[in-house]
């Protein structure tokens, strides 16, 4: 996922908080990008982004901003949702704060 973020964003993935909030609910398999969905409107509404808990053993190879065991409030206009799913059903979506 590190690698596929890195394309994507190229220089500004460095920028980028990337949250795994998946440790919360386990695995609700298709409700997952449902709840997934409520935890984005929520930060986007509350401007505070989610920790990826239980994180304890850090990967070398992911150097990214995991915001790790403790959310932080952020200015946030946008986030995106990844959900990649059992044999391949795979979809992002982006929401974006009202005004």
């Amino acid at each position: 996922e590190t690698t596929s973020i890195k394309q994507v964003f190229g220089e500004h993935a460095q920028r980028i908080a990337v949250s795994g909030t998946k440790g919360y609910y386990a695995h609700p398999l298709g409700a997952t990008g449902a709840i997934e969905a409520a935890i984005c409107a929520l930060a986007l509404d509350r401007q505070w982004i989610p920790p990826t808990i239980n994180y304890e053993n850090p990967d070398p190879a992911c150097d990214l901003d995991i915001v790790p065991n403790h959310g932080r409030a952020a200015e946030l206009n946008y986030v995106m949702s990844n959900s990649f799913g059992f044999g391949g059903i795979n979809a992002s979506v982006i929401l974006g704060r009202v005004r």
